[in-house]
């Protein structure tokens, strides 16, 4: 599947019925499995054969899933997870551990930032945090001798900022260590980050993939390109035995396509347990299958409404990258030349209390802490999202607290200006 094009993949990758049997991706809705001998279940806890014993690791249905998106990114091996931020942090914990540093842009979704600046604190992990715009001898600079990943986002959720991905991938490999992105609003229909040198991508499936905000979920793809063994001394979690499974080295068993995920799968699903069920993974295939003709709707209308706020004289300012006079645009049209997302952020003039009576007056959008699905909604992310980051943290974060995330869903473009421009009526 993967020298198909993504239209096919949303379509078809992952799963392939063999003759007379379910032409859709069966719902394996099991916590265990049944072999005929013990030394058959020992070779798959050994790692030596393929198969399930307990779904709490792995399952067929999440199997089917992950091989989908796996394929729509080109990486060589995925995994699904109960959500986007178990994705981030098993795709960083994967990495680092106590003692150790990672790198990160400023510009990413609040929790993912509390996440870094808070909870993988706690467990020894510090974090430096780098402006999206920042120099390449200022990205330099944040490394350290126990640097172990750098992460940013496709395009920051909720700032929109873009990230330069050749420039923080050739930072990362001078220094040798893998660049993780979060490629949440982009989605491989928009941006596959493999191919700027990403070697870790995530999702909050939860958004775009799934489409219509039915089942929460995240999903890691390892892109097969980062050589952990020439990196041995920074990884010993992948170039070491692992005594906790058997003695197994990742690396060396599994080689660069498969010792990631495998250790993620091996260690870290098997500690944690941030299980995706099947039912969930069953539904998120049902989005796949839509998601290019949906990105192009969500991008249409992102675009159609952007215009609008900007000519728009109670709008002080609108973020998104497909606007020409934006920031980001000239690197949107590298990265994303088929249009960013559905997602705009903008800042009304009065700030805080005008944002909230703009938001009281939509009848079309709902105000909601979700973003990315058929439906438009939007917030304020200071009160919601981001509502843990102090006004500095926001500022640095790209979030001030007027602004306005709206999430242009599939409804009529029109319909959406029309209820956008009532609603601005409302502001003083």
């Amino acid at each position: 599947m993967k020298n198909f094009r993504p239209e096919t993949i949303c379509v078809q990758g992952g799963y392939t019925p063999g003759n007379g049997e379910p032409r859709q991706i069966p719902i394996v809705q099991s916590t265990t499995f049944k072999y005929a001998t013990s030394e058959d279940m020992g070779k798959l806890f050994d790692l030596e054969a393929n198969g399930y014993f307990y779904s709490r690791l792995q399952n067929p249905t999440c199997d089917y899933v992950a091989a989908k998106i796996t394929a729509l990114e080109g990486g060589t091996a995925g995994m699904l997870t109960s959500s986007g931020q178990a994705a981030n942090f098993f795709a960083l914990f994967n990495l680092a551990s106590c003692g150790d540093h990672i790198v990160s842009s400023s510009s990413i979704y609040g929790g993912t930032f509390n996440l870094l600046d808070v909870t993988m604190r706690k467990m020894g992990i510090e974090v430096t945090f780098v402006s999206p715009d920042c120099t390449e001898e200022d990205l330099n600079a944040a490394f350290r001798p126990n640097t172990k990943a750098v992460f940013g986002e496709t395009i920051a959720n909720p700032a929109l900022t873009v990230l330069d991905i050749e420039m923080f991938a050739r930072a990362a490999h001078a220094h040798g260590v893998p660049l993780v992105v979060d490629n949440t609003f982009a989605t491989p229909v928009g941006c596959r980050p493999m191919e700027w040198g990403a070697d870790i991508v995530t999702h909050s499936t939860t958004k775009y993939m799934d489409g219509h905000g039915v089942a929460v979920g995240g999903a890691i793809v390892d892109s097969g390109n980062f050589d952990w063994m020439a990196h041995a001394e920074k990884f010993p979690g992948l170039c070491t035995p692992d005594e906790s499974y058997h003695g197994i080295t990742y690396a060396e068993k599994f080689g660069r396509e498969g010792a990631f995920i495998t250790k993620a799968t091996a260690q870290l699903m098997r500690d944690f347990g941030c299980t995706p069920s099947p039912q969930s993974a069953f539904y998120l295939n049902l989005g796949l299958e839509s998601l290019h003709v949906r990105m192009e709707r969500h991008c249409e209308n992102g675009q159609a409404v952007a215009e609008f706020l900007a000519n728009h004289p109670k709008v002080e300012c609108v973020h998104y990258c497909g606007l020409s006079g934006d920031p980001y645009h000239e690197r949107a049209k590298k990265y994303l030349p088929k249009g960013s997302c559905g997602v705009v952020s903008f800042e009304l003039k009065g700030g805080r209390s005008a944002a909230e009576r703009f938001m009281k007056a939509l009848k079309l959008a709902a105000i909601e802490t979700h973003v990315a699905d058929a439906r438009t909604c939007c917030l304020n992310p200071a009160t919601s999202t981001h509502r843990q980051m102090n006004d500095e943290q926001l500022k640095a974060a790209g979030v001030p607290a007027g602004l306005v995330r709206m999430s242009c869903g599939l409804e009529s473009k029109y319909d959406l200006i029309d209820d956008i421009a009532q609603a601005l009526e409302a502001v003083e």
